[in-house]
């Protein structure tokens, strides 16, 4: 069974309460939530479900979020920010690699080898995010900006060990930095969102996948791999993915005082530790499926072919500097930024 997390109850969250307490007759406000996650996700389980509750229950029930899973309400995932925007929908939640260079800044924490844990690394993205991305999310109401625990391979015959292991393998990535980096190490880069893995892999349109071992069990990967990738050393992970939770503007300036306070007392700082705590916390119940199929192999490459990789990996992020360059932004400082707040929280 996944264990959720709790969110501790606040000071702001009891005064919350006690406002809503006086106003039976506050007016009901219902707000549609899509995303592309199935229902069985760990992700809807252990942190939409339970904000949606916790919204429920400090607006006294004057506040509903209803979440639509699947796409359900049309489209496509990398419609799903364009949704929000123009207010097809209050509120999504996504990953913002599935618009390519759409938020090249927050891209910072997907490059290779800079995330250290969910947790450190979620805290220092609300860092990040006060002083660098305010003109990247300038379009959307910000819930929170967070990331998974880390991405590891899962393939479905090639049991990799070293690098040249790699070369011309099809792999599937969520963003185009992970796609920089699979390449740099002589694989094959696949963009794809998550529900998109079953069939490519089932078609051998791709050999395996990056992805952390929560979102795992989702699309039933302890039957279609075999193989679970992982590196040796103190950082087990290649990279990670970035997740944003995003409000239609318009959808949050027509709360009422009250009900902006609920969904204020519910987002960034507020709730960073207890997202990064969930993602770092919900990988064990994956891997434990995972390990459920006895033909499954649960391997570790070896720390000198781990410098390989990070010698290799060096392209990528020079591409996103360059990038980043052309837009008039100092990117080695946003990497050297991104890597002390993440060291900041590390501890």
């Amino acid at each position: 069974m996944i264990k959720t997390l709790t969110l501790p109850v606040t000071a702001g969250a009891v005064a919350l309460g006690l406002m809503f307490g006086g106003q039976a007759a506050a007016q009901q406000v219902t707000l549609k939530l899509h995303s592309f996650l199935p229902p069985p996700a760990n992700p809807v389980k252990t942190f939409l479900k339970p904000w949606i509750e916790k919204v429920d229950k400090a607006s006294n029930g004057t506040l509903k979020v209803q979440y639509y899973p699947s796409m359900q309400l049309g489209g496509k995932p990398p419609q799903l920010a364009d949704q929000v925007k123009d207010g097809v929908v209050d509120m999504i939640y996504t990953l913002p690699g599935y618009t390519a260079g759409r938020f090249p800044k927050l891209e910072v924490f997907e490059l290779p080898f800079v995330h250290k844990n969910a947790l450190s690394t979620t805290l220092a993205i609300q860092d990040y995010q006060a002083k660098h991305l305010k003109d990247e999310f300038k379009d959307f109401h910000v819930i929170l900006l967070h990331n998974h625990a880390g991405s590891m391979f899962m393939t479905k015959t090639v049991k990799i060990q070293k690098v040249s292991d790699l070369k011309g393998l099809k792999i599937r990535t969520a963003t185009r930095a992970g796609g920089w980096y699979l390449k740099s190490l002589g694989a094959v880069p696949i963009g794809a969102p998550l529900p998109k893995i079953p069939q490519m892999l089932s078609k051998g349109v791709i050999e395996g996948a990056m992805l952390p071992f929560e979102i795992a069990p989702a699309i039933k990967m302890q039957e279609l791999a075999s193989n679970f990738i992982q590196l040796a050393g103190d950082q087990p992970r290649m990279n990670t993915s970035t997740f944003a939770f995003l409000m239609n503007k318009d959808s949050y300036k027509k709360l009422s005082n009250a009900h902006k306070k609920v969904i204020d007392q519910f987002s960034g700082k507020n709730i960073a530790t207890w997202a990064g705590k969930n993602w770092d916390a919900i990988e064990a119940p994956g891997e434990k499926v995972m390990r459920s199929k006895k033909k499954n192999s649960f391997l570790t490459i070896p720390a000198g072919e781990v410098a390989k990789m990070k010698a290799a990996a060096k392209p990528a992020i020079a591409r996103w500097i360059k990038i980043m360059k052309k837009k008039g932004v100092d990117g080695d400082m946003l990497i050297k930024d991104a890597r002390a707040m993440i060291d900041k929280h590390n501890k």
